[in-house]
């Protein structure tokens, strides 16, 4: 398997230099680095990466706002934010910009290497103690859905529940026992009935709408 393309984002450069190199010892393929809001949006659609490391304080704007640039120029990357922040609304503001994990930057060297392998596989990533306040946020705001709300299938509203719990396509295709393309099969067709871009905004829906229990 290809090494997976991350692109780390932070403006203090001794840590965004020394996290790059520990990336890179750790066998993944650093493919770009960032110091601001702008430049993360940019070379992001240049270089393409699988998963972007994402400080939360920028020069030129936030985290959240960098992520959703990123993710503007290059929807097919995942966002983990890495940030010394575990303040609740910067937390919401990164997750409902697209990021699919936060870690702070206390994290041991090891936890951040698993963190960036399970982003790349599409799992949501939390420090412990942040993910039950992403879901509880998302529980508080949940309403009722409407009668108009789009019919899912009975196998898509079972992946969904298995991508709200965070499992890769690969994990969930094990789960059913089926093949990582159906699964990848059924998620893209939930996206479409319910009009979302992607499987953040997925897991999100399903957070609201109790799926997740």
């Amino acid at each position: 398997m290809s090494a997976v393309r991350v692109m780390v984002v932070d403006d203090h450069p001794m840590w965004r230099d020394g996290v790059a190199r520990d990336l890179a010892d750790n066998g993944f393929d650093v493919v770009a680095t960032a110091d601001s809001v702008a430049s993360a949006t940019a070379r992001a659609g240049a270089v393409l990466p699988d998963v972007v490391l994402m400080d939360m304080n920028l020069p030129d704007g936030t985290g959240a706002q960098a992520t959703a640039g990123v993710l503007t120029a290059h929807p097919g990357a995942r966002v983990l934010i890495l940030s010394a922040s575990d303040e609740r609304d910067d937390v919401l503001d990164a997750i409902k910009a697209g990021a699919t994990g936060y870690l702070v930057k206390s994290a041991q060297q090891a936890e951040l290497i698993a963190a960036v392998n399970a982003t790349a596989d599409g799992q949501t990533v939390f420090t412990p103690g942040l993910a039950g306040l992403v879901l509880g946020e998302y529980r508080r705001m949940s309403q009722t859905p409407q009668d108009d709300s789009p019919v899912l299938t009975a196998r898509e509203t079972e992946v969904l529940r298995h991508v709200a719990k965070g499992l890769s396509s690969r994990q969930i295709a094990t789960r059913l026992e089926i093949s990582p393309r159906t699964v990848e099969n059924h998620v893209g067709s939930s996206l479409r009935k319910l009009q979302l871009g992607n499987r953040v905004e997925l897991a999100r829906y399903a957070i609201e709408h109790g799926l997740d229990e």
